[in-house]
């Protein structure tokens, strides 16, 4: 289960619905237990797994190239040169670039009717509900989700490795 909030949206005086994010970040020690419950692999073998990926996968977009997540997605690099234009062609240098960023763009799948559907990171369809403050106290004591620690969690700090 998903949960959304109504945010207005300054620029145009609508309201428009919000994802919300809710308890703590989901541990990587936490995905290796899911992974480990769910597989014929033990924590240990799931949890270094994980714990490489970060690193792998940046080597290969570091060659300039895109990686591929089966059911999920791909990832490549995207660089910001935020108003660092220059006048000609010859100019152009790394010197440039103030940002990296990592790009994830998510699996997709054609609905019958030749539609395109963005696939989510689970089995079957997400259901959203308005976030209340009572789902609010349930994530922040663990109880909510499936595994210890309750419900998904953002994006948070992600140190020096990009992904």
């Amino acid at each position: 289960m998903a949960f959304y909030k109504p945010r207005l949206k300054k620029r145009s005086g609508l309201y428009y619905p919000e994802a919300v994010t809710v308890g703590k970040q989901v541990s990587t020690k936490q995905l290796a237990q899911a992974l480990s419950d769910r597989s014929t692999v033990t924590l240990s073998d799931a949890r270094a797994v994980l714990s490489e990926l970060g690193t792998v996968m940046s080597t290969y977009m570091a060659q300039g190239r895109s990686v591929q997540l089966e059911g999920l997605g791909s990832f490549r690099y995207t660089i910001n040169a935020q108003k660092q234009g220059v006048e000609t062609l010859e100019e152009v240098s790394p010197l440039q670039i103030k940002s990296i960023r990592v790009r994830f763009v998510p699996e997709t799948t054609r609905n019958a009717d030749g539609t395109v559907a963005t696939r989510s990171c689970q089995p079957g369809a997400v259901d959203w509900f308005l976030w209340a403050a009572e789902e609010k106290k349930k994530a922040d004591d663990g109880s909510a989700g499936e595994y210890e620690g309750g419900s998904s969690g953002n994006d948070g700090g992600t140190g020096s490795n990009p992904l």
